[in-house]
């Protein structure tokens, strides 16, 4: 396997599975990302409302209203919604916040979600080019360094308000508590957005953000301790890439202030390739 470097400086000498688990991880994202019907094959954002509204790139006429969002066929036009051909009108209810749900028309496929309280119709035609022409994404070297340990400060549960990269969107995410951690003497403290009882992502800026880094932001797993044990592994080798660093049709939550971290986290990936020509 190859490592993807910076190409000015050589690949640190580590250990062997540290490198080859890295390796295999960021394998594993760049196949999904060139899946048919991954986010690279989003060809518009259309925000739903009261009013009918007929877009290019997807069958019917949509409408939302307290019934939840409906769709209405035209004669000929089939949806195929879990494995059932649908025509004529199909009502998909009140979606829930940050769920989607799938149909499939000829080799494309419709996605209804809602995002900050807005009922959203996203297609996805494999055939598009931010897809097919996918060049990949680059990394830094994996590096040891970048594996940090931080302490949890729990807290109860509280919704804060986290801008998207759309501005018509407005996230709200629940976060569990902070972690604090330092970094070459530099002490930060970062809030998380919880994702269940034992997760979280940190989505994060630093000073390569806008240089060799997306600008809006990465985002980072974290595993959340249990019990008495408030340790916590930052391995910033895993930070990635949101979809808004890749795709214009997609509300991701962007880092919020006190996540702006004042050093540069030379890990994980790098700007898309796609973003750098």
């Amino acid at each position: 396997m190859t490592i993807t470097d910076t190409g000015t400086t050589p690949a640190p000498a580590f250990d062997f599975d540290f490198v080859q688990e890295w390796q295999q991880w960021h394998d594993g994202i760049e196949a999904q990302r060139r899946t048919p019907h991954s986010f690279l094959a989003y060809t518009s954002f259309n925000l739903l409302s009261e009013e009918p509204q007929r877009f290019d790139d997807v069958p019917g006429t949509w409408t939302t209203g307290p019934e939840g969002v409906i769709v209405q066929l035209d004669a000929g036009q089939v949806l195929d919604v879990d494995g059932a051909a649908v025509r004529g009108v199909h009502q998909w209810g009140v979606i829930d916040e940050r769920t989607f749900h799938r149909a499939r028309f000829e080799d494309a496929v419709v996605e209804v979600s809602k995002r900050g309280g807005r009922d959203i119709v996203r297609p996805l035609h494999p055939e598009h080019a931010l897809r097919t022409e996918y060049a990949g994404t680059p990394t830094f070297a994996p590096d040891e360094r970048w594996v940090v340990e931080g302490v949890f400060e729990p807290e109860p549960l509280r919704d804060i308000d986290i801008a998207a990269a759309i501005p018509s969107i407005e996230h709200v995410h629940a976060t569990p508590g902070r972690v604090r951690f330092s970094v070459d003497g530099i002490e930060s403290t970062v809030t998380l957005i919880g994702q269940g009882p034992d997760a979280a992502v940190l989505l994060f800026r630093d000073s390569t953000s806008g240089v060799t880094t997306y600008g809006a932001s990465r985002t980072l797993a974290v595993t959340l301790p249990s019990g008495g044990d408030r340790r916590v592994i930052l391995d910033f080798n895993r930070a990635r890439n949101l979809q808004c660093a890749y795709t214009d049709y997609s509300p991701c939550p962007l880092a919020p202030v006190e996540n702006w971290l004042p050093f540069a986290v030379e890990a994980g990936e790098k700007t898309p390739l796609a973003r750098t020509s």
